[in-house]
């Protein structure tokens, strides 16, 4: 990571649990924050709300998630996504009330339909989310930054096989970028069927973003800094 001139990471929850081990990553290496959050997927494991809100009020929990829908996998059925999902908006909103204030990972995959009425009808401000691992179409896209959300790209968008995707990213602004692994999934051509990911893959990534939006790679690299450390409210590396 360090190498390939990666400066930061965030470190993104599945389970409760895994929030305690994603915070312990972060005490120890000071360039990797976490979030606190039940993806979809996990939704049928055992919560603990208590253990999460404890989570996401240390100093280096920088947001919510990854949580939201997810229709292409079969399990959990979408009905106990859906339950997970209500309380765990409903918990943030309540904690955000309490002075916990944090923006949102958002995962959506097949889902845009069932998830965006749901954020909006939560209250929580849609300028404070980012839709990350986008794998949508341009119109969907579209549908995102009406809301005023952010979105992420990871190493689908440099797959010749997702030329939607690319369409997606070259129409979103240069304010609502953001870049990421995905990891351990997703690698980046030319390292695609490379296991497992590693933040170190990440500036091909944004090389490929560069080259959609016409700037130069290093243009495109320090705006997806500014990005990042504006919406997760990161500290400048102790090291340029």
């Amino acid at each position: 990571m360090h190498a390939a001139g990666v400066k930061q990471a965030i470190s993104v929850s599945t389970t409760s649990a895994d929030a305690i081990r994603a915070r312990t990553i972060s005490e120890t290496h000071p360039e990797v924050f976490h979030t606190a959050g039940v993806h979809p997927l996990y939704s049928d494991q055992p919560v603990n709300w208590g253990d999460l809100r404890e989570v996401a009020s240390g100093p280096r929990c920088v947001a919510w998630g990854e949580l939201g829908l997810d229709r292409h996998h079969r399990k959990p059925p979408l009905k106990v996504q859906l339950e997970v999902l209500l309380e765990q908006l409903d918990r943030i909103a309540r904690w955000r009330s309490e002075g916990l204030d944090l923006p949102i990972v958002i995962h959506c995959r097949d889902a845009f339909d069932d998830l965006l009425p749901v954020l909006v009808q939560s209250t929580l401000p849609m300028e404070r989310m980012v839709f990350h691992c986008f794998s949508g179409s341009p119109d969907e896209a579209r549908r995102v930054l009406d809301l005023g959300s952010m979105i992420s790209f990871t190493g689908i968008v440099t797959y010749a096989n997702a030329p939607l995707v690319a369409e997606a990213a070259a129409l979103v602004p240069l304010d609502r970028l953001m870049v990421e692994t995905d990891a351990p999934f997703l690698s980046p051509e030319p390292m695609r069927g490379t296991f497992p990911n590693r933040p170190a893959h990440v500036p091909l990534v944004a090389a490929k973003l560069a080259a959609l939006h016409g700037l130069a790679p290093e243009v495109m690299s320090e705006t997806l800094d500014d990005n990042a450390r504006r919406f997760f409210n990161l500290p400048r590396p102790a090291v340029a």
